[in-house]
């Protein structure tokens, strides 16, 4: 498996013990598209078919649209995942690199709202949305 990411991507800055089981998870910021997330599919990522697990997909997309919400104010935002929204629209293989772009629709005083698309090269994979929480 190719274990080279694209140019600009260095590991994700903050882990958890989860996200240091499902990663290695890679970022990188650019003022047009905001912070992008990415992960390389692996074995330990993939279902009976050979392809990215759904769940993958829905722990990788929340990742990425909170984090990217957070982190898009100084200092960055305490928030809880209300609801997360994932459509499945394609598949990933071992070795694919999963990357998740986000938009943030709004920030407000108690609710932020953002969504992503999740992409492998030119094919997507999912399109997630979600809501949440700031106390």
């Amino acid at each position: 498996m190719d274990d080279i990411l694209p140019r600009g991507y260095a590991p994700l800055f903050r882990s958890s013990p989860f996200l240091d089981l499902l990663g290695p998870l890679y970022y990188w910021q650019d003022d047009q598209e905001g912070m992008v997330i990415a992960l390389r599919v692996e074995q330990k990522h993939c279902n009976q078919r050979g392809t990215a697990h759904g769940g993958l997909l829905c722990s990788l997309a929340d990742v990425a649209l909170g984090y990217s919400t957070a982190y898009s104010r100084e200092p960055p935002l305490a928030m809880a995942t209300v609801n997360l929204n994932l459509d499945f629209c394609g598949a990933a293989r071992l070795g694919d690199l999963l990357e998740v772009r986000t938009h943030i629709q709004k920030i407000g005083q108690r609710l932020a709202f953002a969504s992503a698309s999740i992409d492998t090269g030119e094919q997507p994979v999912a399109r997630a949305s979600a809501v949440f929480h700031i106390p």
